[in-house]
């Protein structure tokens, strides 16, 4: 696990400024504190942050071919690097070092961007052929190793692992995109590709950009595709088997290493299941990492100690006593751009629990995704079902109605706020599905704009970027639709995003079994029924998992990884921070919201009047990105005029 970034003269071949590749790489030196190294040459510089893995001795960066005309960067692992290795040595290929790195330089000189479809692993890379001037960016499928890039002036690119390393190239153009904006307080997150900057974007999952000296700049290209289908058709016996055997080689493949291993453990379906195969593969007891919540309502470490118990793990637990609130101001350092999802700070918080005894450590990451274990699923399936009983010219105004004369009853389950369903059922699947996935998916959320920023955001809605996906999904069974747009936005976007910076913060690698590619694809062939069964989510998982994993984990609610925000903001340790924050210089200065709205959040959310945690939550996050990132309390460009993107 590392860190890149570049420079590229996509024209000519100026001298790069060694200091100032140096200064991008070394931003990202907590990705990669084992050490540095660069490649420069007329017109490219790759400059690489060394987390030493696999092959500690001779697996410094960048790598190169026998002759050194092919030379690359690289952020992640390839797991199956050994076969390959083994394949282009019999086609006469000549190894320098036992590192999956070098597997990738000799399978691009054999294939060329086809050696992509061979790569099984996480990872994100930068490749120079010398050759023919030719520079290819390429990300993993589903999107665990991130990359940025830049087109600056028409002529120079640049890129990196994170944000961080662009903001550190003094032409980076910074104006706000108001689209990223709009995104972000109806996501929580910035979707793929786009970024808060209108002229950064982040490379798509499962996609490349091949650059040639000279020629014009392509849009990224797609080299897999998932699809969703019911193509996988077995009894339930035959598929529950197959099910634990290819999870037990992604889990094999994934303890591959030369340094420290272990596991998070939560206590859920997903983490349980790959501790439970991790001690059935190994020798010696396996290393568990936990975090323990002093409020009830969020703590599942009762139930991480019983599979620790139960395999005879290293279980370590660190106890979260109060109110964690010391890493908020640090999650934008983290992050480099607006992120919304609060369980970044104990994510941070296992992790560097984990790297105190270990380098690396699997998670039950994608589990959700995979096998369909949201609570949102069910809800979309049922009111996809409602939908087609009526057409939408009767629907839509028999909901509406309903909707309006019901009463709120905000403080009640969900099963019981029979107002917000009507609302659902009055919209399209599209909108329905964004209701379901937004923390803020009304109208109410353009009230927290300036005209300035409505004017910048013109007709544009976020709702567009779950109708495109919806559209490209290929399918019309509603949970596979779901899962597909999930694919596209939620994982990469969120999930995979708020676990790699939280990790590699800490310097930790972090590997995730359930999202290996083959596994992945074979599920996406089963049937609906298989991953949801009435209103049970994952039943094929928790089916496969019963002789490994207690039935009192595999059964109970879902909790989550989520921390006692709405207490926090209202008489807790953020209820003066939000305050400050609504008020701030900052928010001020930025021009993009109305600052009454702002503070009428806050004082409705802490009379207790209503429940605004996760809209408040946002804003925090969007202030702190503003003061510290933007306004640059740590970078040279203190004092920057905030400026939006054409159109504002």
């Amino acid at each position: 696990m590392c860190g890149i970034a570049g420079i590229f003269d996509l024209r000519g071949r100026d001298e790069i400024d060694s200091g100032l590749l140096r200064r991008m790489t070394d931003s990202m030196s907590h990705r990669g504190p084992d050490g540095s190294g660069f490649h420069l040459e007329p017109g490219i510089g790759l400059g690489h942050r060394r987390l030493a893995i696999i092959d500690l001795s001779t697996g410094d960066q960048p790598i190169y071919n026998e002759d050194g005309t092919v030379g690359i960067v690289f952020n992640g692992e390839i797991y199956n690097y050994r076969a390959l290795a083994a394949e282009l040595s019999a086609l006469g290929h000549v190894f320098k070092t036992h590192s999956d790195t070098e597997t990738i330089v000799h399978a691009w000189e054999e294939w060329g961007p086809a050696s992509l479809e061979r790569l099984s692993g996480m990872f994100a890379f930068a490749l120079w052929d010398s050759r023919t001037e030719t520079l290819a960016l390429a990300r993993d499928r589903v999107g665990k190793k991130p990359l940025y890039y830049s087109i600056i002036d028409g002529r120079w690119l640049v890129f990196g692992s994170e944000l961080k390393s662009l903001i550190a190239y003094p032409g980076l153009p910074r104006e706000i995109d108001p689209l990223a904006v709009e995104d972000f307080f109806a996501y929580g997150y910035i979707p793929d590709p786009r970024t808060i900057y209108a002229g950064v974007h982040k490379l798509p999952p499962a996609s490349s950009l091949i650059l040639r000296r000279g020629e014009p700049v392509p849009s990224p290209a797609e080299y897999w595709t998932l699809r969703f289908d019911a193509t996988n058709v077995a009894d339930e016996e035959t598929v529950t088997k197959a099910l634990i055997e290819r999870f037990q080689t992604a889990v094999d493949a994934r303890r591959v290493a030369d340094v420290p291993l272990g596991a998070f453990l939560s206590g859920g379906v997903d983490s349980s299941g790959v501790v439970a195969l991790m001690a059935g593969l190994s020798d010696n007891p396996v290393n568990t990492f936990s975090i323990s919540f002093g409020h009830r309502k969020y703590d599942e470490s009762a139930y991480a100690q019983a599979i620790a118990d139960r395999y005879r793990t290293r279980h370590h637990v660190r106890v979260l006593d109060g109110e964690d609130t010391d890493l908020v101001d640090r999650l934008a350092d983290m992050y480099d751009e607006p992120f919304g999802d609060s369980s970044a700070m104990p994510t941070y918080r296992v992790s560097a629990v984990a790297r105190e005894q270990v380098t690396v450590a699997l998670s039950g990451d994608g589990g959700d995704e995979v096998f369909a274990g949201y609570r949102r699923y069910p809800w979309h399936v049922t009111e996809e079902r409602l939908r087609g009983l009526l057409p939408k010219g009767l629907r839509t105004p028999i909901f509406g109605m309903l909707g309006k004369v019901y009463p709120g009853l905000a403080w009640a389950p969900r099963w019981l706020r029979f107002r917000n369903t009507f609302r659902e059922l009055a919209l399209d699947s599209v909108a329905g599905y964004f209701v379901n996935v937004s923390p803020m998916p009304g109208a109410d959320r353009r009230t927290l704009y300036s005209d300035s920023l409505r004017r910048g955001l013109g007709d544009y809605d976020a709702v567009e970027v779950i109708a495109r996906h919806m559209r490209e999904s290929g399918t019309d069974d509603p949970l596979f639709q779901a899962q597909y747009v999930d694919f596209k936005t939620w994982l990469p976007g969120r999930m995979l995003t708020k676990v790699d910076r939280a990790s590699m913060a800490a310097s930790l690698e972090v590997r995730s079994p359930l999202l290996d590619h083959e596994l992945v694809q074979w599920a996406a062939h089963l049937p609906s029924s298989l991953k949801l069964r009435g209103s049970t989510g994952k039943y094929l998982l928790k089916k496969a998992l019963e002789p490994y994993v207690d039935s009192d984990i595999l059964y109970r609610p879902k909790m989550g990884f989520s921390i006692p925000l709405e207490r926090w903001f209202r008489d807790g340790a953020l209820a003066g921070r939000i305050r400050e924050a609504v008020s701030s210089e900052a928010i001020r200065d930025s021009g993009l919201f109305d600052e009454a709205v702002l503070q009428r959040l806050v004082q409705q959310h802490q009379s207790g009047l209503y429940d605004y945690s996760a809209e408040l939550w946002n804003v925090l996050m969007f202030e702190s990105f503003l003061r510290r990132v933007h306004y640059g309390e740590r970078t040279e460009h203190a004092g920057a005029p905030l400026k939006l993107a054409a159109g504002a």
